[in-house]
């Protein structure tokens, strides 16, 4: 019997997505869990899984579409079979619509023994915790609809398939073949081609149609000011150049961005107006502080993944989260959830050598700090019993570009200088 592709909610607040790729077509052969195809949900490429073997009967929405979760993709079934209100057997399709499988193509193997009933749709989420854990979906009960695994059913079982111990546990278990990939992995595209030849039109990726399309709406949207200040990073320098054995002895490079959003992070506690939104009905403040950290992409473009509830954690645990999101980012690894939720941005923008810069804010957001080049510079230091010196120090400019119509200047003022308050004063 033919099987519907669903759209899967890729994560809580994620309910649409876009196809940026087929990886099978019409007529193709396709493993249960085998890759089918590409979704792009806020600059993050997902691999979507297929939720059954057999062949691709047909594609319901073309690459570029966008979709509602649970909108129905394409079919998959048997070969020779029609989908569910189809006019038309596959055979009577164009031959490019529905290609032969090469001789070489082996058929879909059947089903093993003991596993006669159809799984249904089984979401990106419960894949990859069967396939992380070893867990054979024919062995779990589903209480979703029309009998569908959730996830609270695949760790329920998880949990008792603990409580039985090992022993047990291989007796009731059989483990996933080996062939089979990853439920949900992120697809790393191809390497970007630099630049073009002169007159051509260079065709926007899903990634660079996005940022278009946010920056001017934040624009449009927010009447944009930047205020600049200056920090003496004396004192993070020296911590942190007193810290890093020991951060990397507990699984952590310590980075300047960690310190960037505790600063940021004890200013918004001290002045919650900036972790808000702009609403019709006043302010919203928000009550969790997630910080997003821009990260860049290359020529790709740049994606932010967010810190949730980063006023919460240590230096290290900040450090270590830093490391892994970032690390992800440019393997084109994040879940969509990771990039969502975000509260106030960061964008450290030093890391190429620039000074100081004004970002756009990241809607619906209040405001976004920008960190320039930490460089040796000369500044006068002022002290009470030796009066005023020249000497070397550590500075960076910092910039902070707010929504006009919540924050005036002078209260932005005040959270810059928190943040500048809190680096010069580091312990």
């Amino acid at each position: 019997m033919p099987i519907q592709v669903i759209m899967p909610q890729l994560g809580e607040s994620v309910v649409e997505g876009t196809i940026t790729k087929w990886l099978k077509a019409p007529g193709e052969a396709v493993r249960e869990f085998e890759p089918l195809l590409e979704i792009n949900t806020d600059k993050v490429d997902t691999e979507v899984p297929s939720p059954a073997s057999g062949t691709v009967l047909e594609i319901l929405a073309a690459e570029g579409k966008t979709v509602q979760a649970g909108e129905v993709l394409a079919w998959i079934g048997g070969v020779g079979e029609v989908p569910s209100g189809a006019t038309a057997p596959a055979e009577a399709l164009p031959a490019q619509a529905v290609p032969a499988a090469p001789a070489t193509t082996a058929s879909p193997p059947a089903a093993p023994a003991g596993r006669s009933r159809d799984l249904g749709f089984i979401s990106p989420v419960v894949a990859k915790i069967a396939s992380e854990q070893g867990v054979d979906l024919f062995q779990v009960k589903g209480t979703g609809q029309g009998g569908r695994i959730t996830k609270k059913d695949i760790l329920a079982y998880i949990e008792g398939r603990k409580s039985l111990g090992a022993a047990a546990a291989e007796a009731v278990m059989a483990p996933m073949p080996a062939t089979i990939s990853p439920a949900v992995q992120v697809a790393v595209p191809p390497a970007p081609e630099k630049g073009g030849v002169p007159g051509e039109i260079v065709p926007l990726n899903p990634v660079r149609r996005a940022i278009a399309e946010r920056m001017v709406l934040s624009k449009h949207t927010s009447p944009h000011v930047t205020t600049v200040m200056e920090a003496d990073l004396s004192r993070v320098v020296a911590h942190r150049q007193a810290n890093k054995d020991a951060y990397a002895r507990d699984g952590a490079n310590l980075t300047f961005t960690a310190y960037f959003v505790a600063a940021s992070a004890i200013a918004l506690r001290a002045y919650p107006i900036v972790n808000s939104s702009f609403t019709d009905q006043g302010v919203l403040l928000r009550r969790e502080i997630n910080i997003g950290v821009a990260a860049s992409l290359g020529e790709a473009g740049l994606i932010v993944p967010v810190i949730k509830e980063a006023d919460g954690l240590s230096l290290l645990g900040l450090a270590r989260l830093v490391n892994d999101l970032a690390s992800r980012a440019r393997a084109r690894q994040l879940k969509p959830d990771e990039v969502q939720g975000g509260t106030f941005t960061i964008t450290n923008h030093g890391v190429s050598g620039s000074l100081f810069a004004t970002p756009i804010i990241n809607q619906p957001q209040c405001a976004i700090l920008g960190v320039g080049v930490i460089q040796k510079r000369v500044v006068v230091v002022s002290d009470p019993e030796l009066g005023d010196s020249l000497a070397i120090r550590p500075m960076a400019y910092l910039t902070l570009t707010f929504d006009h119509r919540i924050l005036d200047g002078a209260l932005a003022d005040y959270f810059l200088g928190k943040v500048v308050e809190v680096l010069q004063n580091w312990r």
